[in-house]
């Protein structure tokens, strides 16, 4: 008689809509879940989710963020490794080793980090030796 199907697939099957460390909240450890992330406070550690993760001005994350979207307003010292986009604003801070899909950097934000680009890398592995993949021979001199 009554369906759920008016109600988010997130609320059908269970998950929340999103997770939160608030301001004050200090978390140590490995943090895993299926659902998004707004983080104010700290967590030291591994936080990974197949979801957004928004890093508000006072969160900080010292470890490892593994996402598939990140929008970083705080600070994050460690690697992160984001799978589609990371949006930093201009008042994020990012010191480590950083692996995205996208990049997008506001004016005023503070990125010291090792990045590299996934769909760019593929890119230019392919470009590098075009001849080899087709399965021309290349030329060589003396």
């Amino acid at each position: 008689m009554f369906k759920d199907s008016k109600r988010p697939k997130s609320q059908q099957s269970g998950l929340s809509q999103q997770n939160m460390i608030a301001h004050g909240t200090i978390f140590e450890g490995d943090l895993k879940s299926e659902g998004d992330f707004r983080i104010e406070g700290v967590i030291k550690g591994t936080l990974f989710t197949k979801g957004k993760v928004v890093i508000g001005s006072t969160g900080t994350i010292e470890g490892s963020l593994n996402c598939d979207n990140a929008d970083i307003e705080g600070q994050v010292k460690g690697k992160l490794f984001i799978s589609e986009t990371l949006s930093l604003r201009a008042s994020a801070h990012v010191d480590g080793d950083v692996q995205t899909g996208k990049l997008a950097v506001e004016p005023g934000a503070t990125f010291n980090a090792n990045c590299q680009m996934k769909d760019a890398v593929k890119a230019l592995k392919t470009n590098l030796n075009p001849t080899l993949e087709t399965g021309a021979k290349s030329e060589q001199t003396a």
